[in-house]
């Protein structure tokens, strides 16, 4: 137990040596001061003090501008590179549809080729058919022709 309070006694001597630096640290800023110190009236120092506190806002608002004009620097930047997106997107839509519209002329070019060989071919077939039906009509004429020529003969033969 002993231990213990001889323990505390040293925390007590430091504490009051710490206490008694820290009052003659005291009386030589008091000293220092009242050499230096200037005494003004209220009405001056109240002046004093309101600058002083205007200075500190005006050094928070100006802290504040500097800020928004960051800001709105960024804020213009961000404007004009969507604006140059905006007018890439818009020239490839303009390549798009303009492309488009090539292939849609493209298209309609060839339905129309398309139906010209259409009717082409339609024309041949009816050509050809027509003709088919005429060596068909021929070959009968032929074979009714033959037909009655072998008959004759046989008559003659006979």
């Amino acid at each position: 137990m002993e231990e213990q309070f001889g323990g505390s006694d040293e925390r007590w001597k430091g504490s009051l040596e710490n206490i008694t630096e820290m009052a003659s640290n005291l009386d030589s800023l008091q000293k220092l001061l009242l050499k230096k110190a200037v005494f003004v009236e209220e009405d001056t120092f109240s002046r004093a003090s309101l600058v002083s506190e205007q200075a500190r806002t005006i050094k928070v608002l100006e802290q504040r501008v500097q800020t928004l004009e960051r800001e709105l620097d960024a804020a213009i930047t961000a404007a004009a590179h969507a604006r140059s997106e905006k007018r890439q997107a818009e020239s490839s839509q303009k390549a798009a549809e303009s492309r488009a519209q090539d292939v849609t002329k493209e298209l309609e070019n060839t339905t129309k080729v398309f139906k010209l060989h259409m009717e082409e071919l339609r024309g041949m077939q009816e050509q050809i058919s027509k003709r088919d039906n005429e060596i068909k009509l021929l070959e009968a004429i032929i074979q009714t022709l033959g037909g009655k020529e072998r008959l004759g003969k046989s008559d003659v033969n006979g």
